[in-house]
């Protein structure tokens, strides 16, 4: 009896756990890349690139272990942990350039999954926005009061720097010994 008891306890705790992970993907975005807008406008074609983005980081974070958060390639490199703190603070650029409003977690500490959350959910709300604008003018990119860029400069500063970080966090994923899941198609977008 006290075997059946154990075991079916022990069978509870793992669904659960597989239950949390399977909530777990659903709920952070880029599992997908979401539906394509019907209208080419610079908004759309600017949230399509950051949709782009979170769809690649999604997939390259995806199932990272703290032996790969450590790997690094040479003592002048960073860190697969290091790289994703990095792609963090992008995140949080891109979207001060949507919303224009000041970062607000400066010194938190937070786990890799909390940054990988973060910086997901920073890209779907960078995009959401881009998605309804009419004037890219409008969204700059602000260090304070008297240093600002076009938004020009968001394309070819954080966003496209992100996307080039997150294919290093492949290359070193696979370099540690756990390589991207099998099945994620950039072309479509999705994973099978």
């Amino acid at each position: 009896m006290h075997r059946n008891f154990s075991f079916v306890i022990l069978t509870f705790i793992v669904l659960m756990s597989i239950n949390a992970q399977q909530q777990s993907k659903q709920t952070l975005p880029y599992y997908n890349i979401p539906e394509a807008p019907e209208n080419f406008t610079a908004g759309a074609v600017a949230a399509r690139t950051i949709d782009a983005l979170g769809f690649r980081y999604y997939w390259a974070t995806e199932g990272l272990c703290s032996q790969d958060l450590a790997y690094k390639p040479n003592k002048e490199g960073r860190s697969t942990g290091e790289t994703v703190d990095h792609i963090y603070g992008l995140s949080k650029m891109i979207l001060k350039t949507t919303t224009l409003k000041v970062d607000e977690d400066k010194n938190t500490e937070l786990t890799f999954e909390q940054k990988r959350k973060r910086t997901l959910e920073n890209f779907k709300k960078a995009s959401d926005i881009l998605k309804n604008a009419t004037n890219l003018k409008a969204h700059e990119l602000v260090f304070n009061k008297n240093f600002k860029l076009p938004f020009w400069n968001a394309i070819n500063g954080p966003i496209t720097d992100a996307i080039w970080h997150s294919g290093q966090i492949v290359v070193m994923r696979r370099t540690s010994g756990n390589p991207m899941p099998k099945g994620v198609n950039v072309l479509l977008g999705t994973k099978k």
